[in-house]
């Protein structure tokens, strides 16, 4: 902790021995340590090798940088002798094809195209960095992890309750950002016209840096359920996040960021004047003080119909999460594998599971070089990757039991037709 208070940032390199990284420790943990076999189940969905896995996109970084292309297997087998060889420092994962990736560059034109992949979603903490006072850049603490922890929260609701899907995987980027992958059939099956219109649903943050007012609510319409459900959960982690860890309003280059989305210059000076008398007191009274002035004006006869709803609008502009749409919207878009080794850091991208957005630490996922050396003395199945590997297990066998009961329900239909 620093003099403050406030939790210290990573550097990254130093606090992971990352340097130790090697194409032999990426053998060893691909030989005794990487999921194989749950993995296939999660792409596949049945026991047998389906076009869900012999038509899938695999690409592989290796020895520093060079890009291998349209991989693809046959077997779990091949998939995991090939990953072995090669000891890739990265896996990412693309799109289901017309036809085995492989042979893509002897097919006609036209004839290789992208049928289905899950679902993507990808929430960075640099998209945040406007708003951090605790880190920028690649950096992360504890503190600003919990922008994700909302971020999770409100997308894997939305998805669930306004789309009805139901197989969300979570998984952490190695950095400082977390993936979800949508495995349900509805949502692998999209065309990017609907990536985009689920995409663009979910995504309200509107503007760059250069933009102080980001979010627009319409104050002659009533709330959306999905925002209003959103701000019921931004509304837990608020004042804990923006205003006591982040401190939003402490110091007058901070304040001047949230009052220039104050469209009204009466306003934003009078809060200016009076908080540069007493500029060290806490953002909490800073953040109560705006809403009543806000709350005056907006009682006012003839006040403007934004005032209304600043408090919310600035909540969520402050607090909702920041989606990349480029990652959400193509089929054919390459998004990181689970269970990769994060080159900078050395940690793996690990499993969230659902119930444990809130007590998940970035910071205690097991990294590579503490796994080997966890190895000389214990089992794979006893290592710290052990728990994260039984949730993308769990996650992976559901897919299998869904399949098998459509399966089941198609051949029933079948038989009584």
């Amino acid at each position: 902790m620093t003099e403050d208070g406030r939790a210290m940032e990573i550097d990254e390199v130093t606090a992971t021995g990352s340097e130790e990284i090697s194409t032999e420790t990426l053998r060893q943990y691909y030989q005794r340590l990487f999921p194989f076999s749950p993995y296939f189940a999660w792409l596949n969905h049945t026991t047998s090798p389906s076009t869900l896995f012999t038509h899938r996109e695999f690409s592989f970084t290796i020895n520093d940088g060079i890009y291998l292309r349209y991989q693809s297997f046959k077997t779990l087998d091949e998939l995991q002798r090939e990953v072995q060889r090669l000891a890739p420092s990265k896996i990412d994962i693309g799109a289901v094809f017309t036809a085995q990736p492989r042979n893509a560059k002897s097919l006609q034109p036209g004839a290789f195209k992208p049928v289905s992949k899950e679902l993507v979603f990808d929430v960075d903490l640099t998209d945040y960095d406007d708003i951090r006072t605790c880190c920028q850049g690649g950096n992360i603490c504890k503190l600003c992890w919990r922008f994700m922890v909302v971020a999770m929260h409100v997308v894997d609701r939305a998805l669930r309750e306004d789309f009805g899907f139901q197989n969300l995987l979570w998984v952490y980027s190695g950095r400082r950002g977390v993936h979800c992958w949508v495995s349900d059939k509805r949502a692998r099956e999209l065309d990017d016209a609907g990536r985009k219109a689920v995409a663009g649903y979910l995504s309200l943050i509107r503007g760059g840096a250069e933009q102080a007012r980001k979010v627009a609510l319409s104050q002659r319409q009533a709330l959306h359920p999905h925002i209003k459900r959103s701000l019921d959960i931004i509304e837990e982690y608020f004042e804990d996040i923006l205003l006591v860890d982040q401190e939003i309003l402490l110091t007058r280059d901070r304040w001047l960021k949230v009052l220039a989305a104050i469209p009204d210059e009466d306003i934003r000076k009078t809060l200016d004047t009076k908080w540069s008398k007493h500029p060290d007191r806490p953002s909490v009274e800073k953040w109560s003080e705006l809403v009543d002035v806000i709350d005056k004006h907006a009682s006012k006869p003839r006040a403007k119909l934004w005032l209304g709803l600043f408090e919310r609008s600035m909540m969520l502009q402050l607090a909702y999460p920041r989606l990349d749409e480029n990652v959400s919207v193509h089929a054919n878009h390459l998004l990181k594998s689970p269970f990769c080794v994060h080159p900078k850091t050395g940690r793996i991208c690990t499993p969230i599971a659902n119930d444990a957005f809130d007590s998940f630490d970035p910071l205690a996922v097991p990294m590579l070089n503490q796994l080997l050396s966890e190895l000389n003395s214990a089992s794979s199945d006893a290592t710290s990757l052990a728990p994260y590997v039984a949730t993308f297990d769990s996650f992976a066998k559901s897919l299998q039991a869904a399949a098998a009961q459509d399966s089941e329900s198609s051949q029933k239909i079948s038989l009584e037709f």
